[in-house]
Parts: structure tokens; C-alpha cells; sequence
């Protein structure tokens, strides 16, 4: 077999939409006149949600502490837990805590919802306490699973020494790190009807009575669309703030360390993220496309691309570009629906997103019984057509 013939055997077929010069003329951000280029604050990062694609970036690897941002792991980890709803009584030495406060008292009952409301709106580094020695029997045990949560979520840079965010040498994270602790808390409904909450209802107390908590998170009232996340706040940490917002379907995640005046920069670096940006499908960028079939009552079938959606503005939409990889041939029957190659968006050298290649239409067998010379040979004579 020839060099040529062989090229057959592996991926082919790429197909580059828009030109080098287009593509390195706009920027990640479209058309940023007005973007910040930089915000006072020791890190800063926007995350889009669906994809991760970070949007905007500052000192966003630097490890740094944040303070009751801890709370979002500590809150994540017990609304994880089987029975959430089920009543004990807090252990007393869970309440020996300094900083803010759920309001929890010694001999009270209380359930671990209750206390995931207690961390996410008051902040309380009672209710962090009381789930971790729930949870785990005791502060440096559930520190250990908080730390096995972040490996699982290849976070090389956050470390935990508490469930609270109590300054410590080796309790630390990043901006970076944050987001994506943000963006998979947000996964589970608990977690996002808590801390997208002004307000929430919690029973606990001896007896336990109904309360109701106050968010410390401001931006829920500020900005239109805020779905969380978490405040924070030490003296070494300075202002903390991990927010989430949403529009036109696109949800973005704003994390600052030591901000000054965080809730303006949220809605600085929000309302630049947002400005334009749709939620798109991709695979409309992509050409008609075949595959070579073998065998078959048909030379060819179509092929669909299974919808692949990205927050874009205009300008990124038409900056991106794409490569088509698909076999060489296949052999009939094609079942519709089967899986024949694959879509790579780009956007400024950074692949945004996958497809699958799946057949349009069912590609049956010929009836008539052939030997292996013959498919060869129809393989080739096919080749050489194209």
C-alpha cells in the first residue's frame, strides 16, 4: 500500500473556516473599547458557566485567602449528605468559634439544610462547624474531605485547614480556583436555591423554632440576574466575593479577592461579559458534509452535527473556526444516527467546543454478495472520483 492509500486509513477531511488575518484582528472579547483591563483587587476572573472559558483574568492563579468563600465547599460537601432534613443536636464544641454567626446556641437541634442555609446566607462559622464535626466527627477530618473534593476537581492551587475560611498559613485558593468550585456547586439544586435566596427559612434552636436568614450577599438586590454566590471577609483576606449571574441564557461566574469595593467591580466586570453575549449554536457554522460509504446502495451519506452551543458575541461567532474530522469511508449498513467523526470549534487558537458527526440517513447494504477485491477496488475507483 502507498504512502497516499495509507492517508486514507486515518482521520481526514478538515475543513478551516475564517481567515488568520480575521481571527487575530478580534479579540477573546469582541469588541472590548470599554472592558476593564485591569480591577483593584488581588485576583479577579469571570468564568462562563457552560463551557469554563475564562473571560476575563487577573492574577487568576496567585494562591491567596478567601475568607468565608470556603463556605461555598463546606456548604457543597453537606447538602451532599443523605438525610439533610433529619434533626440533632450540634455539638458544643462546634459553637466555640469566633467571626459570624447563624445564631446557634449550646443544646441546640438543628439539620444539616439548616445549617447549609446558616453558611451560605449569614455566613456562619457556627452552622460550618457544626456540619463539619456532623459530617466528619471533627474540624481537621472534614478538612481532609474538603481537600479531596477540590483534588477530584483538579484544583492544584486551593488548600483547606477549616470549613469556615479562619485565616490560616495553609488555607488558601485562587480566583481561578473558586470559579470552578462555584461552577460545580451551582450543579446541585440545593446548593443554587440557597444561595440565590435574599432570604430563607431555617428551623433550629432548643426547641427548634422557625428563623429567618439574611443573605450578606448584596449583589442578589443590586444586579439583575444574580443567582449567588458567596461573600468573605477577614482582615488578612480583605473583601471577598465569588458571584453568579444570569443572561440571555448564559451564566457567568465573577470571582475578586481583596476587592475594596467589590460589589461595583461585579457589576463593572458583569455588565462588560454580558454586553452581547448570546448563548450560540456552532454547528450552524458548519458545511454540508459526507462520508464515503462502502458496500452500500448509496456511494455516500449525509451527516448532521449534534447541536453544540457557546456564549458568544457577534464578533467571536464570526471569529471562529472549525476543523471536520470524519473516516475515511464506512461500511453499509449506516444506521441513522451512527457516529461517523467529529466537529473542533476554535476560537484565537483555543478549541471552544465538540461535536459528533452522526449520519443523516440510513445507508442500507447492497443485496448483491461481492468478494473483498471488489469493495478494494470500489474504494479506490471512489477515491480517485473525489
Amino acid at each position: 500500500m502507498s504512502k497516499k492509500q495509507n492517508k486514507f486509513k486515518k482521520t481526514v477531511c478538515v475543513f478551516v473556516a475564517a481567515s488568520i488575518a480575521l481571527l487575530s484582528s478580534i479579540s477573546a472579547l469582541g469588541d472590548t473599547a470599554d472592558f476593564p483591563k485591569s480591577v483593584e483587587a488581588k485576583a479577579a476572573l469571570v468564568m462562563e458557566s457552560e463551557s469554563g472559558r475564562i473571560l476575563f483574568a487577573q492574577n487568576e492563579r496567585e494562591r491567596l485567602p478567601m475568607a468565608s468563600t470556603t463556605k461555598m465547599m463546606t456548604a457543597l460537601i453537606t447538602l451532599e449528605q443523605p438525610q439533610l432534613d433529619a434533626q440533632f443536636k450540634a455539638e458544643d464544641s462546634a459553637l466555640r468559634v469566633e467571626g459570624s454567626s447563624m445564631g446557634l446556641c449550646f443544646g441546640d437541634t438543628v439539620t444539616l439544610r439548616a445549617l447549609a442555609a446558616g453558611m451560605l446566607l449569614a455566613s456562619g462559622n457556627d452552622a460550618a462547624n457544626a456540619a463539619a464535626m456532623r459530617i466528619a466527627g471533627g474540624i481537621p477530618q472534614f478538612a481532609a474531605l474538603m481537600n479531596e473534593r477540590a483534588e477530584q476537581l483538579e484544583l492544584t492551587d486551593t488548600h483547606f485547614v477549616n470549613p469556615s475560611g479562619l485565616d490560616d498559613e495553609e488555607h488558601y485558593s485562587t480566583a481561578y480556583d473558586l470559579a470552578v468550585i462555584a461552577r460545580e456547586a451551582l450543579k446541585n439544586p440545593n446548593f443554587r436555591e440557597l444561595c440565590s435566596s435574599v432570604t430563607a427559612k431555617a428551623e433550629f434552636g432548643s426547641p427548634p423554632t422557625g428563623r429567618t436568614l439574611k443573605n450578606h450577599n448584596k449583589l442578589l438586590k443590586l444586579y439583575p440576574g444574580a443567582i449567588g454566590v458567596k461573600t468573605g471577609f477577614t482582615k488578612k483576606a480583605g473583601r471577598c466575593l465569588v458571584s453568579a449571574a444570569e443572561k440571555n441564557g448564559v451564566t457567568l461566574i465573577c470571582v475578586t479577592l481583596g476587592c475594596p469595593d467589590d460589589w461595583n467591580v461585579h457589576t463593572s466586570l458583569l455588565e462588560s461579559c454580558f454586553d452581547g453575549r448570546e448563548r450560540r449554536d456552532l454547528t450552524k457554522l458548519l458545511p454540508q458534509t459526507e462520508v464515503t460509504v462502502t458496500g452500500g446502495t448509496v456511494d455516500r451519506a449525509k451527516l448532521g452535527a449534534k447541536r453544540h452551543f457557546a456564549a458568544l458575541t457577534q464578533a467571536e461567532f464570526e471569529a471562529v473556526t472549525w476543523k471536520i474530522y470524519k473516516e475515511p469511508f464506512v461500511f453499509a449498513p449506516v444506521e441513522k444516527g451512527a457516529v461517523c467523526g467529529w466537529a473542533e470549534f476554535m476560537l484565537n487558537g483555543e478549541i471552544i467546543g465538540r461535536a459528533e458527526l452522526t449520519a443523516a440517513e440510513t445507508a442500507a447494504a447492497a443485496k448483491t454478495q461481492r468478494g473483498f477485491g471488489w469493495f478494494i477496488s470500489r474504494l479506490f475507483r471512489q477515491r480517485v472520483s473525489q
